[in-house]
């Protein structure tokens, strides 16, 4: 349940439309609901400004079904990610609404009207192997109500490359930038924006790149004082934070603190 949903619910009690009953079942499974396998915290919402979101792998086609029935429930959007084509099969079969996309591996379900969008974050990539990391992060901050650019295969290998999005990229709030091999996309990102970066290493590369290891060391390492790193592979932590970061932008455009 999101904060526009417990709003809409305690006004329609408070005028009557809702009996104290129907608002106490309603309200009876926050702040999470036991389900035997799992939890589902439906007050993460309130919390944290987003519903909880479902990692797939471990997780069985049903238990995957039935978590995402239950956050569906409540009315807000559902974010699964790392979904494979069964348990997308088996989730879109009780949501035509649904959306699976096979690059990124994500299944959403938008409930709510998107938001009018404010500013943007922008995502780059450094080869085209990086884009289903990338795109995990374009969905996310999508479905999070947020305006992305995306400047793919613009890695330091081309630097002319990177160089044509400059403008574009050094408009957004929030940067996420996601590279394998040796992951030195961020650093040059982060000299060239007053925007925080988050990078993203991939397990793209030779085996000497030890599955990422390579990028995510020389990401944490970067002189470019605006560049903090998320886990290997992470596309949805990078998307989810540069969309936390956009909204603040714009709580403090509205507040006139900018």
């Amino acid at each position: 349940m999101n904060e526009n949903t417990l709003r809409k619910l305690l006004e329609s009690l408070q005028t009557g439309e809702t009996t104290l009953d129907h608002a106490l079942a309603r309200l009876r499974n926050l702040p999470f609901e036991p389900m035997g396998f799992a939890n589902v915290d439906h007050h993460r919402s309130l919390r944290c400004g987003f519903p909880e979101v479902i990692f797939c792998p471990g997780k069985t086609v049903e238990q995957t079904r039935a978590i995402f029935a239950r956050l569906a429930e409540h009315g807000g959007n559902v974010l699964a990610t790392r979904a494979d084509a069964d348990k997308a099969k088996a989730v879109l079969a009780d949501f035509p609404a649904a959306k699976y996309d096979e690059l990124s591996r994500c299944i959403t379900l938008r409930q709510t009207a998107c938001e009018t969008p404010h500013g943007h974050i922008a995502i780059a990539a450094a080869g085209t192997s990086d884009l289903s990391v990338a795109e995990e992060a374009r969905v996310t901050a999508e479905i999070m109500d947020q305006h992305v650019t995306t400047h793919y295969d613009v890695g330091v290998a081309g630097l002319h490359r990177l160089l044509a999005h400059s403008a574009a990229i050094q408009r957004a709030n929030a940067v996420v930038v996601v590279a394998g091999m040796e992951g030195a996309l961020a650093s040059v990102v982060g000299g060239l924006v007053s925007a925080p970066v988050i990078a993203v290493p991939t397990s793209v590369g030779y085996g000497a790149s030890f599955g990422g290891l390579a990028a995510l060391l020389t990401m944490l390492n970067s002189c470019a004082s605006a560049v903090s790193v998320v886990n290997i592979d992470n596309g949805f932590a990078g998307g989810y934070i540069a969309s936390l970061i956009n909204r603040r932008c714009r709580h403090n455009d509205d507040a006139g603190t900018r």
